[in-house]
């Protein structure tokens, strides 16, 4: 499982970089200044989480029986699904509607956040 997640980690971080550039380059021109703004805080996030699932890969190697570290990775790239995905497609969209989407990410986020910690407290 440690794999999994250093392989899913590291091919956020690329997406992260990929679409931070398009973003940076592609779209500066394109969307208003305020999405643009959206736009660039949903790969700030997606590169947090990334980030934080390549950790999570990286703990289970200390802890390799640890679910919770397991469910928060996983509850990372649902984060990142919910959160940034839900951003990204309101910027390039307009549909206000998406950004309903966008705070049960943060929440998946949060609980992720709180389970690593959980998990790393526990396995002493």
């Amino acid at each position: 499982m440690p794999k999994t997640f250093l392989i899913i980690g590291a091919l956020n971080l690329f997406f992260c970089i990929a679409l931070g550039a398009f973003g940076a380059h592609g779209l500066k021109h394109t969307l208003s200044a305020d999405m643009l703004t959206v736009y660039h805080t949903g790969v700030q996030y997606h590169f947090y989480h990334a980030f934080g699932i390549l950790v999570s890969g990286l703990l289970l190697l200390h802890f390799p029986n640890s679910r919770f570290i397991k469910i928060a990775a996983w509850l990372m790239m649902i984060g990142i699904i919910l959160f940034s995905f839900s951003l990204y497609a309101l910027s390039l969209t307009g549909t206000r509607a998406l950004g309903m989407i966008t705070p049960f990410g943060g929440i998946s986020f949060l609980t992720a956040w709180a389970l690593l910690a959980y998990a790393v407290w526990k396995n002493k």
